[in-house]
């Protein structure tokens, strides 16, 4: 295995991906984090260097994975100017993980094109276990040669990897399923904070809801953290407010009307400016069962 491996944003998913790619047998060249500690702590945990400049994972790697918060920071660890992972970046392949808008995902293609590199998307429908167990869902856009290139690479975070098209696209499809996630993580919250007014039992709540129309993949997950206030973090409710937004905003350029994932983004937003924003997805509950922070 010759390709040398980066990665740029080793927090949970960052940080679990390297980990996978690095049993696997790739080398894991150089890491980079804002936070430095951490990625200090996981460059002696897999055997790769800490970088403390972007252009020394591009210098140090044939291939940089990032997997970083926001638009912002995907536009950054790319500037145009200054230190960047586009310093003599001709050849590299560049494999951008994060949700972000689909704009940002086709704006740093372009650039990555310009330096001489290639970039594909890789948005990622899963969560924290997935990202180390490598069965992460992937959904990747762009340069299709490099997507082909990459594929045994990709295969071992995700069992079937899928190109969906041109840059933009995959963060697009993220987005819509996102979207629909959100709606029904706010959705069962109301239904389950519902039936704790009514005094219904919420055990039994849930065992109906799996054998009915109510059934999702959300209760399966979120369900019981619901009913028991249990929300460690595995998707938190400030990326929900962000990728909610994200898909509202599409749907405003497009000319629809989207209710639902507006009503959506304000309860993830108001879980946010109560402070919970850190907390897991599923604590929209708290703004539904009464009593609680709503």
């Amino acid at each position: 295995m010759k390709e040398k491996i980066g990665f740029v944003g080793v927090g949970r998913m960052g940080a679990n991906m390297a980990r996978r790619l690095s049993d696997c047998g790739y080398r894991i060249a150089a890491v980079y984090d804002l936070n430095g500690p951490a990625a200090a702590a996981l460059a002696r945990e897999i055997g790769a260097r800490r970088a403390t400049r972007l252009s020394d994972v591009t210098s140090a790697a044939d291939i940089i994975f990032t997997v970083v918060t926001d638009d912002a920071a995907q536009r950054a660890v790319f500037a145009r100017e200054g230190d960047s992972l586009l310093v003599r970046a001709r050849g590299k392949v560049f494999v951008n993980c994060a949700t972000i808008t689909p704009a940002t995902h086709v704006e740093v293609a372009r650039r990555a094109t310009k330096a001489g590199a290639a970039a594909i998307e890789a948005c990622m429908a899963s969560s924290i276990p997935q990202a180390r167990q490598g069965t992460l869902y992937l959904m990747c856009a762009g340069d299709r040669r490099s997507f082909e290139r990459l594929k045994p690479i990709l295969e071992k975070l995700s069992p079937a990897p899928r190109y969906v098209g041109k840059a933009g696209r995959a963060a697009q499809i993220k987005a819509l399923v996102n979207m629909v996630m959100n709606a029904n993580t706010a959705a069962l919250a109301e239904g389950l904070g519902l039936a704790s007014v009514l005094g219904l039992d919420l055990d039994m709540v849930r065992e109906v809801f799996a054998q009915t129309g109510a059934a999702s993949q959300v209760l399966r997950t979120d369900g019981e953290d619901m009913q028991q206030r249990s929300h460690e973090c595995y998707f938190s409710a400030a990326h929900a407010a962000k990728d909610s937004t994200i898909a509202w905003v599409l749907g405003c350029q497009a000319g629809l009307r989207l209710p639902l994932a507006a009503a959506t983004k304000l309860q993830f937003e108001t879980l946010v400016s109560l402070g919970l924003g850190g907390l897991d997805k599923s604590a929209v509950a708290e703004l539904t069962f009464k009593g609680r922070h709503g």
